[in-house]
């Protein structure tokens, strides 16, 4: 797991034409507002978290965000310990993309 700041998490998208943007909030969170494109993976639903992340592939590379950042790193530490290769958590979340925007 990499904790990447928004900066280099955005580059780092960019740049992989095969990355997998996962969005570990709430169902509810989600609907509310996400980032084109991603997967809701809700971590805080453990049963339902594993049962999505064990049909991905392991080898490809998984950008990860919550809210703060918090959420994200756990769903990280999970991934990687479940033999995910490449994680990489937005360490200060969504929040933080949203105020880049202001």
């Amino acid at each position: 797991m990499k904790n990447f700041t928004q900066k280099d998490w955005q580059e780092a998208i960019e740049k992989d034409n095969d990355a997998k943007i996962l969005d570990v909030r709430s169902a509810d969170e989600y609907e509310e507002n996400h980032l084109p494109g991603a997967i809701l993976v809700d971590v805080k639903n453990p049963q339902e978290f594993m049962d999505k992340i064990n049909q991905f592939d392991k080898n490809k590379n998984y950008y990860i965000y919550c809210n703060s950042g918090n959420r994200g790193e756990q769903a990280c530490m999970v991934m990687d310990f479940n033999g995910f290769k490449n994680t990489f958590n937005l360490k200060e979340g969504l929040e933080a993309l949203e105020k880049e925007k202001i």
